[in-house]
């Protein structure tokens, strides 16, 4: 039987996801992967860290950290007190599950994290957007040399498969152009400005129904989506883009006469990534952008992400999904983790 034996560097809202996952489909995962997964360690800046070669106790780690207790209460054999880089050098874990905080400016601390199991020839399944935005031709070209996998499906459209749909099904099309809704917080701003809501208003209830930060900067100033731009354009498209070299408008300001207004002509106000090459050079932008009412991302409402592919055999092809989440969040990891599984 294969095995994975995992450390978690963040143990926050996905790594916790991605937890209760492996709990769930613990027999699947050996019935029908033949696959047997390991914990051997936990850090997290909030809620500690233990670390035990012989397997962490998953479900008493996830209790205690769901009750709001540090995992300096598990009460079974570990070592407590590692940094996560003491986790990731001291442990016989052979995959890295990245899931630290995002900064779309350094990419820190996850970049460094990434930079050292690579180094240490551990695979890495991440949703950290930073590192890959920032970093991903030489995060690739280091898990090249070292033989070892860099899995990042859930850092786009979360648990809906972006990248694997494309390496896959759309492996042989030539992709023109991406466009799509990247951010859900802004889409369900604008979906409640469509009801007449202010923007204020809408985003103070997209605050009390948790789907925007107390500090919502990085959604509605299109920092989020900027980065998830970045990365397509990267990975997908060859470019060489970072997230602050995008042309990038977000919906802060945006008035409710200009949404209702779009609405009456035929049209829906969404924030739009988009990347295309031009004269061979990849270009992306990020902006409100009127949607003609018949176009599918015009359609896509509240929460929900969509990306459309402009393919040169198959014409346009669209996938609609959860963006976020705990669990479609935490999805994308255990997809992660089986793509590194199927080359053991």
């Amino acid at each position: 039987m294969k095995e994975l034996s995992l450390a978690f560097i963040g143990f926050g809202v996905v790594g916790r996801g991605l937890a209760e996952l492996l709990i769930e489909k613990r027999d699947m995962l050996k019935s029908k992967f033949n696959l047997n997964v390991k914990v051997v360690g936990i850090c997290d800046l909030k809620w500690g860290s233990i670390a035990n070669d012989d397997g962490i106790d998953l479900e008493k780690a996830l209790k205690l950290v769901d009750s709001g207790k540090k995992l300096d209460e598990y009460d079974a054999p570990a070592r407590k007190g590692l940094s996560s880089v003491e986790i990731i050098r001291e442990t016989s874990s052979n995959t890295i599950i990245e899931v630290t905080w995002t900064n779309i400016e350094t990419g820190e601390p996850g970049l460094t994290h990434i930079r050292e199991a690579l180094s240490l020839g551990k695979h890495v399944a991440t949703t950290n957007k930073g590192p890959i935005a920032l970093a991903y031709k030489e995060l690739t070209s280091l898990a090249q040399a070292k033989n070892v996998k860099l899995k990042f499906e859930g850092t786009v459209l979360s648990g809906t498969p972006t990248f694997n749909l494309s390496w896959t099904c759309l492996a042989a099309l030539d992709i023109k152009r991406i466009r799509g809704i990247l951010n859900g917080t802004t889409n369900f701003i604008l979906t409640e400005m469509e009801k007449g809501l202010s923007y204020d208003e809408a985003l103070r209830k997209a605050q009390e129904l948790g789907y925007a930060e107390a500090d919502p900067t990085l959604d509605v100033d299109g920092w989020d989506a900027a980065a998830k731009a970045a990365i397509l354009a990267n990975v997908l498209m060859g470019g060489d883009l970072k997230p602050k070299a995008i042309d990038r408008r977000g919906i802060r300001g945006i008035s409710v006469d200009e949404v209702l207004k779009a609405s009456k002509q035929g049209f829906k106000l969404k924030l739009i990534a988009e990347v295309w090459r031009e004269k061979g050079e990849v270009k992306a932008r990020v902006s409100p952008t009127p949607i003609p009412a018949q176009d599918v991302l015009a359609g896509v409402s509240g929460v929900l992400n969509a990306i459309t592919f402009e393919t040169d055999a198959l014409g346009e092809v669209t996938i609609i999904g959860a963006g976020a989440g705990r669990r479609p969040t935490g999805y994308a990891l255990l997809n992660d983790l089986l793509s590194i599984a199927r080359d053991l």
